[in-house]
């Protein structure tokens, strides 16, 4: 998620999307490139989003039948958005997003995990996606749910917009790859870049179809679609598959329509509006003995 403001409509926002206690947002670029992760047909993708997980209030799981746990929570049309938006019939439940990066160890961004009360409080999911376009409800193996045993580094800086959480789950997750990291340097302006996260709490999304557009010391700006729940996805180098950031604020996501009564998604031009804030990965430390 970012850290920009949201346009409330009322309270709307404040109580539809409390995505853990941030004003963060996101925007579309150009044209839409989100797409499930079933409707991709980049196989490298796919593979990347095994490694990304939503972060979950504990209170929207629930244990089932045959070792499963359904996650509740309203559809995307039930918190106020048009039904005309993609993806408005599906379920939002994630607050953030977060990604592995070894064992047991996992990254998100600094506003999404402040306390350790925050580390208690939420689970982090795996797997959370829809295998159709018709698909409601949404079930995942009980192993695919983790909770924060510990926040090992973390910042959340006004002054060097610094963003970034790394902690430790609960157990070695043993059924995915961790990610690749960038270890040093920098991406470069121009570069191809693809997000994996859940996009306002969303099931997994995949976003490509976006560049670098410009770096500052400690972040870069990308023409990234991300809305808020985003927040904490892995920004990935297309060309490398190497994570080179942490996706962590950006533009207002969605605008009033007066004449249709809901929230649409704010659209801007690919090299307009300010960018989404990207935390560079190489800032985190304790990755780079990571094995």
């Amino acid at each position: 998620m970012k850290i920009s403001s949201i346009l409330i409509i009322g309270c709307f926002l404040l109580s539809a999307f409390a995505f853990a206690k941030t004003d963060s947002i996101k925007v579309i670029y150009g044209e839409d490139n989100r797409k499930d992760v079933y409707d991709s047909t980049n196989a490298s993708f796919i593979e990347l989003s095994k490694s990304t997980a939503a972060m979950i209030n504990g209170a929207n799981l629930k244990s089932v039948l045959n070792g499963e746990v359904e996650i509740t929570g309203a559809t995307l049309q039930g918190r106020g958005i048009c039904a005309q938006e993609r993806f408005s019939q599906q379920i939002s439940a994630a607050n953030c997003s977060g990604f592995l990066v070894a064992g047991n160890k996992l990254v998100t961004a600094g506003h999404c995990i402040k306390t350790e009360a925050d580390c208690s409080k939420y689970k982090w999911v795996f797997d959370y996606k829809v295998d159709s376009a018709e698909q409601g409800k949404v079930n995942v193996p009980s192993t695919s749910v983790y909770s924060c045993k510990k926040i090992i580094a973390r910042s959340l800086d006004n002054t060097t917009k610094d963003d970034y959480a790394f902690i430790e789950l609960d157990r070695t997750v043993t059924d995915r790859q961790p990610v690749k990291l960038r270890k040093s340097g920098k991406v470069s302006k121009g570069t191809e870049l693809v997000v994996i996260g859940h996009p306002t709490g969303l099931p997994t999304k995949i976003s490509d179809g976006a560049k670098v557009r410009s770096l500052s010391s400690k972040f870069f700006s990308a023409n990234l679609d991300t809305y808020g729940g985003n927040s904490g996805s892995a920004v990935f180098n297309v060309e490398t598959e190497e994570v080179e950031g942490i996706l962590v604020r950006g533009e207002t996501d969605y605008v009033y329509n007066s004449a249709l009564g809901c929230q649409v998604s704010n659209k801007c031009a690919d090299d307009g509006c300010r960018g989404e804030d990207v935390t560079f990965i190489t800032n985190v430390p304790g990755l780079k003995n990571l094995k």
